[in-house]
């Protein structure tokens, strides 16, 4: 009796045993199925634009906005920062959503329409008939860590363009130092944002004065 006893309790804990262990399986398989996956990666964006912008009385002027170009080390989507004098890393961890050239494009037009002195603000792939153009160079884009306290470098060259002769109006580095509130990736692009912020609002005030 207690061997058949144990002969029939025995294949039942067994199927017990192997329902348990899919059940936790398939429970283990949904949470990763439909469980968002952590990703190392932290990809941040420049979309800062001026609070304040100087503005004219509108005028029939059409200002085509040129793609900026950019020093290639900084012409990635890789976030730069400086440890030592004259080298540059990228994050490993910490990167843009595009390049900087990228962000900063859609930027400047906005800030310039915010003027309200152009009757257009165009970009490429418009390319047509325009009173001016501006072209813009990044020049720095990095986090120094070599500073006391970690500071965020901008600089950004600025060029107006007489639509019909090609002729450059005027030229302006803008260069800006923007102290980091911790010296993390995140504060650099809290202080980027903050640079570029700065950066348009010289840039719009740039253009204005060459205006007639």
């Amino acid at each position: 009796m207690s061997e058949r006893g144990y002969g029939c309790s025995l294949p039942h804990t067994r199927t017990v045993a192997r329902f348990v262990v899919a059940a936790i399986a398939l429970l283990i398989s949904g949470c990763t199925l439909f469980s968002p996956v952590e990703n190392e990666m932290r990809i941040a964006v420049i979309d800062q634009i001026p609070r304040e912008t100087p503005q004219r009385q509108t005028n029939p002027v059409t200002l085509l906005i040129l793609p900026p170009n950019i020093n290639p080390v900084y012409g990635t989507v890789r976030m730069a920062y400086r440890t030592k004098p004259h080298q540059v890393g990228y994050f490993s961890r910490h990167a843009w959503g595009a390049t900087p050239a990228q962000m900063l494009l859609p930027l400047l037009a906005q800030t310039l329409e915010n003027t309200r002195y152009f009757e257009a603000v165009a970009t490429p792939p418009y390319f047509g008939p325009h009173h001016y153009a501006l072209h813009t160079e990044i020049l720095e884009l990095v986090q120094d860590f070599t500073a006391t306290p970690a500071t965020l470098h901008l600089s950004l060259r600025v060029q107006l363009i007489e639509g019909a002769s090609n002729r450059i109006i005027a030229s302006r580095v803008i260069s800006l130092n923007n102290p980091m509130q911790q010296e993390t990736p995140a504060a650099g692009i809290v202080a980027a944002n903050d640079a570029v912020e700065n950066a348009l609002q010289l840039t719009a005030q740039f253009v204005l004065e060459q205006m007639p």
